[in-house]
C-alpha cells in the first residue's frame, strides 16, 4: 500500500494511492495515517479493504491536490548522521563507531511539495535526500532480528540543514536541523512489501535541474534493522515515529566550493519506489 494525507495544511485527511494513481479517501475508515493506524493490526485492517469501493478524491496528487506529510502527529523525528560511507568521506570525517543520533523538531514537518523556508540570518542552508523509516508497532530494546516487524513503511525525507547553525554555533546538531519547514516528508508511506530490497534503492536530488546527489541505500553503513534496534535502546519507539537514516554524497557542504541555498531555487528529489518531492526555496 501507498498511504498518504491530502488536503489543506492542518486539515489533511487520510488516503491511499490506488493502482491508477488516484487518491482514495480513508476518512470513513480511520481518522489519520498516525498512531494505531500504523500498528500491525491497523495495517491489516487497511489491507483487508476493497480499494475499488473507497471514494475517489478529485485532483492529481502533488499537482491540483496538495499532499501533507505522509504521517500525521509524528511523535519523534529521529535522524542518523554520517551513515553513508561516501558522504562521511566527502565531509572529511570518519565513519562513526556507533550511529550518530540527533532530532528534528516536529514543527519542521511539512508536505513533500510545500515551500522550504531559509531562516533569517542563514548563510549555509543545505539539502539531504534520505530514506525515512516509519515505526508501526512500538517497543523498547527491540531485537535486530525482529526489527522489521516494527516498521510500518518507508518514505522520502529531505533533511534540510543549516550548516552554520549545526556545526559552528556551539551545542548539538539539532540547532541546524529542526528549523521550520526543514522536514518535508512523503509523498506517501510505502509498505515494506511494495518497497522490496530497501538496502539497494537509488536516491537522488536536483537543485534547479542540476543533479547533486546520485546515490544508493547500498552505501548505508548502519542498516535499517540495526538502526531500529539501536534507537530503541535509548528511547521507546512508538507508532508514527520517523527515523531518517542518513544521506549519500552530493550535499552542498561537500561541493568545491561549497554551494548553499539562497532563495528562489527549486529542489527535486526522490527514491526508487517511494515517489518524488519538489520544493521551492523561500526566505523567512
Amino acid at each position: 500500500m501507498k498511504l498518504l494525507r491530502y488536503g489543506p495544511a492542518g486539515q489533511e485527511k487520510p488516503g491511499l494511492l490506488d493502482d491508477q494513481g488516484q487518491v482514495r479517501d480513508l476518512s470513513g475508515i480511520v481518522s489519520d495515517i498516525a498512531g494505531d493506524t500504523l500498528t500491525t493490526e491497523g495495517m491489516d485492517k487497511l489491507r483487508g479493504l476493497d480499494m475499488d469501493a473507497l471514494p475517489v478524491v478529485q485532483g492529481t496528487p502533488q499537482e491540483s491536490l496538495r499532499l501533507g506529510a505522509c504521517v500525521g502527529n509524528i511523535g519523534k523525528f529521529i535522524c542518523i548522521g554520517l551513515n553513508y560511507a561516501d558522504h562521511a568521506a566527502e565531509s572529511g570525517l570518519d565513519v562513526p563507531p556507533e550511529p550518530v543520533i540527533f532530532n528534528k523538531w516536529t514543527s519542521a514537518v511539512v508536505g513533500p511539495n510545500d515551500d522550504v523556508m531559509i531562516p533569517r540570518g542563514s548563510i549555509k542552508t543545505d539539502w539531504e535526500v534520505e530514506l525515512g523509516v516509519v515505526i508501526g508497532t512500538g517497543g523498547s530494546y527491540i531485537d535486530e532480528a525482529d526489527a522489521m516487524n516494527h516498521v510500518a513503511g518507508f518514505c522520502v525525507v529531505n533533511d534540510v540543514s543549516e550548516r552554520e547553525y549545526q556545526i559552528e554555533r556551539a551545542g548539538t546538531w539539532d540547532k541546524g536541523k529542526g528549523c521550520d519547514t526543514f522536514g518535508p516528508t512523503g509523498p506517501w508511506l510505502v509498505t515494506p512489501d511494495e518497497v522490496g530490497d530497501f538496502d539497494n534503492l537509488s536516491m537522488w536530488l536536483d537543485v534547479d535541474g542540476k543533479r547533486y546527489q546520485n546515490g544508493s541505500t547500498a552505501t548505508m553503513v548502519y542498516k535499517v534493522p540495526f538502526l531500529v534496534a539501536y534507537c530503541s535502546r535509548f528511547m521507546s519507539l512508538q507508532p508514527g515515529d520517523v527515523i531518517s537514516t542518513g544521506t549519500p554524497p552530493g550535499v552542498g557542504m561537500g561541493q568545491k566550493p561549497p554551494t548553499y541555498l539562497k532563495g528562489g531555487e527549486v529542489m527535486r528529489l526522490g527514491i526508487d519506489g517511494l515517489g518524488e518531492q519538489q520544493q521551492k526555496v523561500t526566505k523567512a
